[in-house]
């Protein structure tokens, strides 16, 4: 897989990019939990109050707080005190008009404070103020009070009663004295142990309250203060959502660009390589499986790709971050739940894992199986209607496509049960955290707002550790896919080029020479081909002749170098062929396959296939030489007629003169004619063959041919048997001394004919 991975370097820069992109998406979804935590906490609990240290408080009420702080002068140094008669004018405008109660009292306003000072700040002031609030409560209030005058003479204790609560510790703590009475009042001391029992949370609540209280006291309008809080925090909160799903969209966008280049890639590295193969390579993977493996086997690396950056990046970030934010959260008493979470997942995961796997490694085999069977259908069904097999293929198609369909169905039963037992798991966490945290809400020890962000974190980091399950998943059958692409890529083609090659000699054109050849294929024990030499000159017409199997189709197959020779050597112009680049030699070689091959185009496009440099003029001179032209003229726009695939719209012997003509029209050095004459008339042959001695007076032909009345004007006939050659002559020639040729042409023309 990791080879296959390094076709991504020429996308490099979108790659940097997608990791980039998700870094910041990621970000993005970690912080809006604390959005919510914060609407829901501070701007619908607290009213939009962030502080347990307001912003700003009335003189009176801060030395009220000041007599129940620990360090008075360190609260004083973050405040500075205003009055009318402090401020200019426009500053006074400016004040009056967000705190109307300047105008008849003093005010301390909160210097400007770092995160860290207000942290520091608020701890200082949070028990002072949830004690102003306790005294506020009259039944709290009259006790407090009625201790601490029960310290003092009696005969002063009437003096005292027509104070309030504050008053009175006002006047105490003015007393010499007095401070370490008034500490030792019981029911000041009971309730100042019963604050420092409680929860921050609750404290932090408390002084909130009284804060609110202040604020409406100064003139502030809480509702409109809350209203900005929310909306202003809303407005981030969609501004975060916003950077993610446009950094997501622009991730799904890149992944697919990068994930299709990559597929582009690597069927175009397999196009090449297959491009390359000798026959040898072909035989060893079937065409269904070549197939397979540039469409599936590539498909399932592009749907891998597309989704494989997002779990490598975005869900390790997500899912430690997501964890990391819980256990630093003010409260993770709750961390234990995604534990939980993610062991059930992980075990459901690895269950079902362990289940399909196999079948996972299954399906490209089957999917090969199929399109063998498919394909072996579809180009054999003349074969299947006249031998009228058409129930027995149906029952083969049936059983491969059955077997596919039993695959598939179980893949897909097993990711399907997936899904709803992992919802089943994620509801059941949802619920185990609202009960937890209801509990813990109750107690004081939470706020609602940090459970709606502790099920969201808990939510992302499930689905984080199920992102990575399911690519878990897909590795597999990908894995499998890599493998067989890279069974193509890295396999070695026998025929390679020389590293410095020759070039042909110009001065020996059209020249071939077999020198003592021998030749077997790679995995046969003996050799097909033994001890062959001849030679074939320019303007000469060399046909092969023998026996079904004999080699004669091997033979020529070595020209071109579709196989290499075991022993021996081939020379061509002069040069050894295995010296010589495959382009150079191919170019000078005219080929005519056994079976004519079209492509899919127009009659035109495949007689210029040879070469884009071929004129209108040559090309209809090669038509009319391969004797194309009569029937190319009867067709519906001639040589603009629409070929179909493998030429199935036209008749054999017109497939096969059209790929005689496309071979004369390339006008090469020398012409290999591998049995192409076969689906010819003797009539069609024969005009064919006088029109081509023309054409080719200075080019060098190589005939393979079954019947005998196409080479009687050979030059030279080589006559194969059991891949040697047992004559070698004229027609004349043979008939008086090779037996082998005597019989082949004795079984197909009377003795009169021979003779005549």
């Amino acid at each position: 897989m990791l080879k296959l991975l390094k076709n991504l370097k020429q996308s490099w820069a979108s790659v940097i990019i997608i990791v980039l992109f998700l870094a910041i998406q990621a970000t993005a979804d970690l912080t809006l939990p604390d959005y919510t935590s914060k609407i829901v906490n501070i701007g619908i609990q607290q009213g939009g109050i962030e502080s347990s240290s307001p912003e700003v408080i009335t003189k009176s009420t801060m030395d009220n707080v000041l007599l129940f702080a620990e360090s008075k002068e360190e609260i004083l140094q973050n405040y500075t005190l205003i009055s009318k008669q402090s401020l200019d004018g426009k500053e006074y405008e400016k004040y009056v008009k967000e705190y109307p109660i300047l105008e008849s009292k003093e005010l301390y306003i909160r210097n400007s404070l770092n995160k860290e000072e207000l942290n520091q700040l608020s701890s200082k002031m949070a028990k002072p103020l949830m004690i102003m609030q306790n005294l506020n409560k009259e039944e709290i209030a009259e006790q407090v009070k009625q201790s601490i005058i029960s310290q003092l003479p009696q005969e002063v204790r009437s003096h005292y009663q027509q104070f309030t609560t504050l008053e009175l510790l006002k006047q105490m703590q003015e007393l010499d004295n007095q401070k370490a009475q008034i500490t030792n009042s019981n029911s000041l001391e009971q309730a100042m142990a019963q604050i420092n029992q409680m929860p921050a949370n609750i404290i932090e609540q408390s002084a909130i309250e009284t804060i609110k209280e202040e604020y409406k006291q100064i003139g502030i309008n809480v509702d409109e203060y809350q209203n900005k809080y929310i909306l202003w925090s809303g407005l981030q909160m969609l501004g975060v959502a916003f950077i993610s799903m446009a950094t997501g969209i622009t991730i799904m966008f890149l992944s697919s660009r990068v994930a299709a280049r990559l597929g582009k890639n690597l069927r175009e590295k397999i196009f090449k390589k297959v491009l390359g193969f000798s026959s040898y390579e072909f035989k060893q993977f079937s065409t269904a499986s070549l197939i397979t493996r540039s469409t599936n086997d590539i498909q399932q690396i592009q749907n891998l790709i597309s989704m494989l950056f997002r779990v490598i990046v975005y869900a390790p970030i997500i899912g430690i971050g997501g964890f990391f934010k819980v256990l630093w959260a003010s409260d993770n008493s709750m961390a234990w739940i995604i534990g939980v979470a993610i062991v059930s997942v992980l075990l459901i995961v690895l269950i079902l894992f362990g289940i399909a796997m196999p079948k996972f490694k299954k399906l490209q085999d089957l999917i090969d199986k199929l399109n063998l069977v498919s394909r072996e259908m579809l180009t054999g069904i003349p074969v299947i209607r006249a031998f009228h097999t058409e129930k027995k293929e149906e029952a083969r198609f049936e059983k491969a496509n059955k077997n596919l369909m039993k695959n598939y169905i179980f893949v897909n039963n097993s990711m399907n049960l997936m899904m709803p037992i992992l919802m089943l798991v994620m509801n059941g966490i949802s619920l185990l955290t609202i009960w937890v945290g209801a509990h813990n809400v109750d107690s004081g020890a939470m706020q609602v707002g940090d459970i709606m962000a502790f099920l969201q974190y808990t939510m992302q980091i499930v689905m984080a550790f199920l992102m990575i399950s399911m690519i878990s998943i897909m590795l597999p059958r990908a894995g499998v896919s890599a493998k067989r692409i890279n069974e193509v890529l890295e396999k070695k083609n026998m025929i390679q080029d020389p590293k410095k090659p020759k070039h042909l000699d110009a001065n020996q054109k059209g020249l071939v020479e077999f020198k003592n050849v021998s030749f077997r294929y790679p995995d046969a024990d003996e050799d097909l081909l033994t001890d062959i030499s001849f030679t074939a000159k320019p303007g000469e017409t060399t046909a092969i002749i023998g026996s079904t199997g004999s080699g004669k189709s091997t033979a020529v197959n070595l020209i071109p170098r579709f196989y290499d020779v075991t022993s021996g050597e081939i020379k061509i112009d002069g040069v050894n062929i295995k010296e010589v680049s495959q382009k150079e030699l191919r170019d000078i070689i005219g080929f005519v396959p056994q079976k004519g091959i079209l492509f899919s185009g127009t009659i035109e496009s495949n007689l210029k296939y040879g070469s884009e440099k071929i004129s209108n003029e040559q090309m209809k001179l090669a038509a009319q030489i391969a004797q194309a032209e009569e029937f190319i003229n009867q067709k519906e726009n001639t040589y603009d007629f629409e070929i179909a695939q493998g030429g199935s719209n036209v008749s054999g012997g017109q497939r096969q003169r059209l790929a005689i003509a496309r071979a004369i029209a390339k006008n090469p050095e020398i012409f290999v004619f591998d049995d192409s004459f076969s689906a010819l008339d003797y009539k069609t042959d024969s005009k064919l063959r006088t029109a081509l001695q023309e054409k080719t007076e200075n080019k060098t032909v190589i005939i393979v041919a079954q019947r005998i009345n196409t080479i009687l004007n050979a030059n030279q006939i080589i006559v194969l048997d059991d891949g040697k050659i047992v004559g070698k002559g004229t027609h004349e020639e043979l008939m008086k001394s090779c037996e082998v040729y005597q019989q082949i042409a004795l079984s197909q023309l009377s003795k009169d004919e021979l003779d005549s």
